[in-house]
Order: structure tokens, then C-alpha cells, then sequence
């Protein structure tokens, strides 16, 4: 019997730890996402230093991927950070790049253990920080909310597997899957709701991309627009073969307050890129076929510049051009409440958005009301 009551003390004990690890876990990954969209070529990490269940430190990368979330919740947990857990949700660096290498601050900080995520994919750590820690005779335990982890550093993992940006495709589309109306005329589609959550959702991305046709029907500009948050603006990408974009533009006017990106094929006019110069917009060269541009030579030279999360946000055409490369990771799908009607322009031009929808390529991996909106996002299995 006492045998059986300390068993059943010692499960509840365990039951407890997990879930206190778990809710840790969780507040790490919510610090971690605070630095969405800011920290490239760094992925966004978060922290949180732990004593006696009391949290004594918290961190996140910074801007500009410096200084690391680890260092930064240890400072604040000072003192308090010997004997503590420190979870962190990416595996600490190893090595020294332009700061030094994290795992060692952890155990020069006298941290007892560490409650780790996910292994880092990249070569120069690749579980070289954990096996660190454990030869210093820390604790590591790894793979605690391992899924949603991946999820947060998906651009992060993408670059160092496939040298290029995790792509996320957003459309808004009317309920009869139209994005525009007769002639690419623009129309109002998303509710007030819908259009707040795609300029957090650019706020969280280091560039937005559309194509030309975008941005000589629409004059957009690209920017978030949330009070308090205009600041965290993506850079601006735009696909330009020909270099058609007029100075006149909203993109050019504004390139010297948010960076504007115009990718161009080789043989574009010098001209027409030494006037995008001297506005202040970078005009970058790729390959390109007869098609188009090269999609996966862009998507080289956006991860060359740093970019780890890429929002494909339009038109038809790019969209289908990404969707049918398989470039797309991951798609944002808002649909309204009214049709557009006949005429209208197809959300993936000629591509059905069953390509995506309904291919067993992708998985719904959340469904939410936004205003009179529904945003469906699906994940590349």
C-alpha cells in the first residue's frame, strides 16, 4: 500500500513537471514570435529562465538578430540564474559568430538545466550546443513542444535546408474564388477584421512580394499599417522583368522610409535601373526564362539579402506561378462574404485552387471567423 501512494505522489509529481514544462514551453514561444519579421538572418527565439517555478528572466532575439534571446533572459535573471531551467525554443549556438556562442553563457550563468525545443539544422550547431551543455553536466532535455517550434522557425529551417525563404501565399478571395473583377479592376473583398490580420501577418514577415501587374493596377504600397506597428513594414519586393514600374509609384516614392527590392532579368535597361537607384530602391538581377522570371533564382537572391519568411501577396499570376513551381509553404486563404460575379479574375489565374485546397500536399492546420471573413491557413505536409 505505502509502496502503491508514493508511486501515485511521484505520477501526479511528474504530471505536474509536464505541464509546468509545457506552459513555459508556451510563454518562450509567444516571446519568440515577438520578434517575427525582425530578427532575419536570425531566426526569432525566445526565452524563459526559470527558479523554483518562479520565472526570473525572459528574453527574445532582438532586431537584427542581436543580441540572442538566451543572453538576454539571463541578464535580467541575474543572480537567479544559477540552478535554474532555462527553456529556450531553438537549440542554443555553439559556435562564435558575431556574438559569442550561447551555450556558453548558459553555463557560465551556472543554469542546472535546459528544457530545449528543437535540434538547430544549421551545420555549425546541429546538436553541437546540446552535447556542450551536457559536457558541462547541465540537463538537456529536447524536443518539448517540438512541433509547434518547427512551426515558429519554418523560415529559419527552410534557408538552411533549401536555401531559400519559407513562402507563405495569401489571397482574399470573393465566395465565387474571384480575387479582382473584369479587367483586374480592384474591388473591396475582406472585412475590416481580415484586413488587420493580413498587416500583422505582414508585420511578422521580412518581405512582401507581388508581381508588376499589381502594381500598376493598384499602386500599392505595402506597408503595415497597424497603429503603433508601421515601423515593423516588410521589405518590399516586386517582380519586374522589364522594369516597368513607374518613379510615379507609391512603392519608388516611398523606398527611402521602407526598402523596396525590384527584381529584374538580366537584360533589363540600365536606365530604367539608375533611375529606381537614385530613388533609393534596390534593383536586384536574376535569371529568366520565357515564361518569366526564374522563381527559385529569386527566391536564392532574397535568402542571399537575408530573408527567412517570404509573403506572396499577389496578383493571380504570381500566385499561380508560385503555387504551380511547388514554392509554396504555406497558404493564407481569406474568403469574403460576396461574390464578384462573372468576369471576375480567377484567385490562381488558371490554376484551380483546388491545386492547393485539395491536394494532399497541404493539411488545414487552423480555421478561424474574422469579422464576416473565414481565414483557412494550410500547411505543406
Amino acid at each position: 500500500m505505502i509502496f502503491r501512494i508514493l508511486e501515485e505522489q511521484l505520477a501526479q509529481k511528474m504530471k505536474v513537471s509536464k505541464a509546468s514544462d509545457r506552459r513555459f514551453m508556451q510563454l518562450a514561444l509567444a516571446l519568440g514570435r515577438r520578434g517575427l519579421g525582425r530578427t532575419h538572418p536570425n531566426p526569432a527565439v525566445g526565452a524563459v529562465v526559470v527558479k523554483d517555478g518562479v520565472i526570473v528572466g525572459r528574453g527574445w532575439t532582438q532586431p537584427g538578430g542581436r543580441p540572442h534571446a538566451e543572453p538576454v533572459a539571463l541578464a535580467q535573471a541575474g543572480n537567479a540564474a544559477r540552478g535554474a531551467t532555462i527553456y529556450v525554443t531553438l537549440e542554443p549556438c555553439s559556435h562564435i559568430g558575431k556574438a559569442p556562442p550561447c551555450a556558453d553563457a548558459i553555463i557560465a550563468a551556472g543554469i542546472k538545466r535546459v528544457a530545449s525545443a528543437i535540434e538547430d539544422p544549421n551545420p555549425q550547431v546541429a546538436g553541437q550546443g546540446h552535447a556542450k551543455l551536457r559536457n558541462a553536466g547541465i540537463e538537456v532535455d529536447v524536443g518539448l513542444e517540438a512541433e509547434e517550434a518547427a512551426r515558429a522557425h519554418a523560415g529559419h529551417f527552410r534557408c538552411v535546408r533549401d536555401k531559400r525563404p519559407h513562402v507563405i501565399l495569401k489571397l482574399a478571395i470573393s465566395t465565387d474564388g474571384k480575387i479582382a473583377a473584369a479587367g483586374h479592376k480592384q474591388v473591396s473583398i475582406s472585412s475590416e477584421a481580415a484586413k488587420a490580420r493580413t498587416h500583422l501577418l505582414r508585420a511578422q514577415c521580412d518581405a512582401i512580394l507581388v508581381g508588376i501587374g499589381t502594381v500598376l493596377s493598384d499602386d500599392p504600397l505595402l506597408t503595415c499599417r497597424l497603429p503603433g506597428m508601421q515601423a515593423r513594414s516588410p521589405v518590399r519586393v516586386v517582380l519586374d522583368r522589364a522594369l516597368r514600374i513607374p518613379p510615379t509609384s507609391r512603392l519608388v516614392h516611398s523606398a527611402r522610409g521602407t526598402p523596396l527590392w525590384v527584381v529584374t532579368s538580366n537584360a533589363a535597361e540600365a536606365p530604367a535601373a539608375a533611375i529606381l537607384g537614385a530613388s533609393g530602391a534596390q534593383v536586384i538581377r536574376v535569371a529568366s526564362t520565357p515564361a518569366g522570371l526564374d522563381l527559385s533564382a529569386v527566391l536564392r537572391g532574397l535568402t542571399e539579402r537575408g530573408i527567412t519568411r517570404l509573403l506572396v501577396e499577389g496578383g493571380a499570376r504570381v500566385a499561380s506561378s508560385f503555387a504551380g513551381a511547388g514554392l509554396v509553404d504555406e497558404f493564407w486563404l481569406l474568403r469574403g462574404a460576396e461574390p464578384i460575379g462573372a468576369g471576375g479574375v480567377p484567385a490562381l489565374d488558371a490554376l484551380p485552387l483546388g491545386a492547393i485546397t485539395e491536394s494532399s500536399a497541404f493539411h488545414v492546420h487552423a480555421s478561424e471567423a474574422l469579422g464576416s471573413d473565414t481565414l483557412t491557413i494550410y500547411e505543406r505536409v
